[in-house]
C-alpha cells in the first residue's frame, strides 16, 4: 500500500473514532449527571431573554444532540467523497476542521446545558449559559485550527514520501544533487487506544468543570488518561527522514518530539525484519536490540551510532533504500 493509500486509510479510521466516541460522550452526558437534573431540561433561551422558552425530557437532551451530530459528520463526510482526488487533498482540510471543531462545540454546549440544568427542581430555574457557550465557542475554534496544523503537516509528509520514492534506488548521489528520503507508518490500533484515553479525558474535564461529578473523582479520571492519551498519540505514528543533514525521526501528528542523528554521528545503516516480540512490545521499546520504535512487524530502518556503538531502529517501509542513503552521506561523493 503506497503512502497516499495510507494516509487515506488513517483519515478514514479516525473519521470513524472520532464520530462515533463524540457521540456517545454527547448522549452519555446527561445520565452522568441524571441524578442530580430535573424530570425536563431546559433546552433552549430566546435572544434577549435569561429564562429558557423550551425544554426536553431527560432521554431526548441525550439523543437529539448527539443525532445533530452524526448528521453533520455524516454531512461533511459525503462532501469529501464527492469532490475529485485532485480536489480531496484540499478539502481533507477543512473536512477536519469541521468535525474538529463541530465535535468539541456540540460537547460544549452540551456540558452547558446540563451546568443551567445542574441541581434544578424544575427547568424554568435554568440559567442562561452565557460563559460557557462563549467558553465552547472558544474551544471549537482552537480544536479547529489544531486539525487544519494536523491536517497540513500530514499532507506535506505524504507528499514528500511519494516525491522521495520517485526519485529511484539511487545509492551515488552527485555532489550537486540533494538526497532526500521519506517515509512514515502508524499503527491504528495505538491511534485507537489514544482516541479512547482522550475522550475519556475530555469527558472528565467537562465533568470537573460542570460540577457533574466530584473535584476527586474528576481529577482521578483527567490525569492518568489525559498522560496516556499523550503518550499513545506520540507513540502512534512516527516518521524518518534522512537528509544532508542526516536521520531524523519525529513522533505524533505533529512531528514532535524529534530525535536527530548528524551524518557524522552514524556509523552505518540497514535494514533489518524485526518483530514486537523481539523488540518487547510495541511503541517505543529499550530491549537487547537497543532503541526500536515498533509500530508494526517487519522490514525496519537500523542506524548504529559511532563511540559507544549503540543502536536505534524504526519501523518504516523502504528502510533499505533509507539505509543506502544514509550509508552513502559518509561514502566519498564523485567529482
Amino acid at each position: 500500500m503506497n503512502d497516499r493509500n495510507e494516509a487515506e486509510r488513517g483519515a478514514r479510521w479516525g473519521t470513524a473514532v472520532w464520530t462515533a466516541g463524540t457521540a456517545a460522550l454527547i448522549a452519555a452526558l446527561p445520565w452522568a449527571a441524571s441524578g442530580r437534573l430535573p424530570d425536563r431540561l431546559a433546552t433552549h433561551w430566546s435572544a434577549g431573554r435569561t429564562a429558557p422558552d423550551s425544554s426536553m425530557p431527560l432521554w431526548a437532551a441525550s439523543l437529539f444532540p448527539a443525532l445533530m451530530w452524526l448528521v453533520l459528520a455524516a454531512a461533511v463526510t459525503l462532501t469529501l467523497r464527492q469532490v475529485g482526488a485532485a480536489a480531496r487533498t484540499a478539502t481533507r482540510r477543512w473536512t477536519t476542521c469541521a468535525l474538529l471543531s463541530g465535535g468539541v462545540l456540540l460537547c460544549g454546549a452540551q456540558a452547558s446545558i446540563i451546568r443551567a440544568n445542574l441541581d434544578r427542581e424544575d427547568w424554568h430555574q435554568a440559567d442562561l449559559p452565557n460563559v460557557w457557550i462563549v467558553a465552547a465557542l472558544v474551544a471549537a475554534g482552537a480544536a479547529g485550527i489544531v486539525g487544519w496544523l494536523v491536517s497540513a503537516r500530514e499532507q506535506a509528509a505524504t507528499t514528500d514520501a511519494v516525491a522521495a520514492r520517485q526519485e529511484g534506488p539511487t545509492i551515488e548521489v552527485p555532489a550537486d544533487q540533494r538526497l532526500v528520503w521519506f517515509s512514515r507508518t502508524a499503527n491504528p490500533w495505538i491511534q485507537l487506544g489514544a482516541a479512547v484515553t482522550g475522550l475519556i479525558a475530555v469527558g472528565a474535564v467537562i465533568a470537573l468543570v460542570s460540577g457533574i461529578a466530584a473535584p476527586g473523582a474528576s481529577w482521578a479520571l483527567l490525569v492518568p488518561f489525559a498522560l496516556a492519551s499523550i503518550a499513545l498519540t506520540c507513540c502512534a505514528s512516527v516518521q524518518a527522514r534522512v537528509s544532508e543533514q542526516g536521520l531524523a525521526v519525529a513522533f505524533g501528528p505533529l512531528g514532535r518530539p524529534v530525535r536527530r542523528w548528524q551524518a557524522a554521528e552514524i556509523e552505518s545503516a540497514r535494514a533489518e525484519y524485526r518483530t514486537p516480540a523481539q523488540a518487547g512490545g510495541w511503541g517505543y521499546r529499550l530491549s537487547g536490540l537497543g532503541t526500536t520504535v515498533m509500530l508494526r512487524g517487519g522490514e525496519c530502518l537500523v542506524i548504529r551510532t559511532r563511540g559507544k556503538g549503540k543502536e536505534f531502529a524504526v519501523s518504516v517501509d523502504d528502510a533499505e533504500r533509507g539505509a543506502a542513503l544514509l550509508n552513502s552521506l559518509n561514502a566519498p561523493r564523485p567529482s
